[in-house]
């Protein structure tokens, strides 16, 4: 991934409140669209230039053959608050970010937890993040639906991860649980993706907990009732794989 700044010039008199407005609206769009990453970016006024940095899966992310209906319409909006359209600059590969997917896979999986800023697409050949443009519009022109996925998969996991709460419960029904919303809506959304690309996509349920390691290592898949141990995990990670059902897990957190 890389460190990317977009400069912002005035061309006409204008306001701090409708520089605000038209910069966030258009960060809030390629975040959106997956073209930038993270949900910070905090905008820096050097005279008549307005400076935001942010980090992006490539180098090329925010050409304009990746735009959405919704970025191309914010990068409109610029003008009407006196901005020209930003220039870009590279400032180089972020050294604490992971590489990304360069190939189609033969297989992707939608993955995530709390640490991870990327893309939650990734390839289930090198569990690489695939950025999101590269893919068709999952609903209504951009990746909207994707992201705020994402962004309440994180937020129970991270619930869950402190464990200091009744919240944690909740939380971790949510990522573990076939029957919860945010699993079925992730599911469906992996189903989107599959249809889309035609590459399998599966979906990754997060497994902790089980009342003994014997038991856990023959628990069916959760949709199916089959069997989906296999012999050896997929990355270190995936020790349940179910074709039929397109889902992978871990061995529950609490016997590795």
């Amino acid at each position: 991934m890389y460190v990317i700044e977009l400069q912002f010039e005035c061309f006409d008199n204008t306001t701090i409140s409708a520089v605000e407005q038209a910069i966030n609206g258009l960060m809030d769009a390629l975040r959106y669209n997956g073209q930038v990453l993270g949900r910070e970016f905090p905008v820096v006024m050097d005279d008549a230039v307005f400076k935001v940095r942010a980090v992006c899966p490539e180098k090329q992310s925010l050409h304009s053959q990746f735009h959405s209906p919704q970025v191309k319409a914010a990068m409109n909006r610029l003008s009407q608050a006196g901005l020209l359209v930003p220039k870009i600059k590279v400032l180089g590969r972020d050294i604490n970010s992971e590489a990304t997917a360069e190939e189609t896979p033969g297989w992707q999986v939608l993955y995530t937890t709390y640490v991870h800023t990327c893309s939650p697409l990734r390839s289930g050949e090198t569990l690489m993040p695939i950025p999101l443009y590269r893919i068709p519009a999952t609903f209504n022109g951009d990746h909207k639906a994707v992201v705020k996925w994402q962004t309440e998969w994180q937020a129970c996991d991270e619930i869950q991860m402190a464990g200091g709460c009744q919240a944690e419960h909740a939380a971790l029904h949510e990522i573990r649980d076939a029957d919860s919303d945010l699993f079925r809506r992730g599911w469906d959304l992996r189903g989107r993706i599959e249809y889309l690309t035609k590459v399998p996509t599966y979906y990754y349920q997060y497994r902790v907990g089980g009342g003994s390691l014997a038991e856990e290592a023959n628990r069916p898949c959760p949709k199916c009732g089959q069997p989906w141990r296999l012999e050896a995990p997929i990355h270190g990670i995936f020790h349940f794989k179910c074709d039929p059902c397109r889902l992978v897990s871990n061995l529950s957190w609490d016997y590795q």
